[in-house]
């Protein structure tokens, strides 16, 4: 409930390249978002795949949560997500961890829609 979430009926976190993990080339993904809500600003967010990666690699219940309903509900795809974390820089070990993560959560969001 901060003074821009009064003012704009919505919350923004700003962000930079340090904040999350995220895959190679997100930044030519980068979504701009301009309309009448906006004030004449252009906000850019992160394309969707991209931020899953990043809710993947943070691995908190609520980015978890999250990345089970953008699978549940098709605004993600598990495929490229597959092929975005192959684009990360980490040990074999911590890769193989995430993907088992989103092997995981991907399996889950086929079982119970209400998670």
């Amino acid at each position: 409930m901060s003074t821009f979430h009064q003012t704009f009926g919505y919350y923004a976190h700003g962000v930079d390249d340090t904040t999350a993990t995220l895959p190679a080339g997100w930044a030519e993904r980068l979504v701009p978002i301009h309309n009448e809500n906006t004030a004449g600003a252009t906000g850019w967010c992160l394309e969707i795949h991209d931020l899953a990666i990043s809710k993947l690699v943070a691995g908190r219940e609520k980015d978890i949560s999250f990345l089970r309903v953008l699978l549940r509900e098709q605004m993600a795809h598990a495929p490229l997500l597959r092929d975005r974390l192959q684009t990360l820089t980490l040990s074999p070990d911590r890769l193989e961890y995430l993907l088992q993560r989103l092997r995981r959560v991907e399996q889950d969001s086929r079982l119970d829609p209400r998670q």
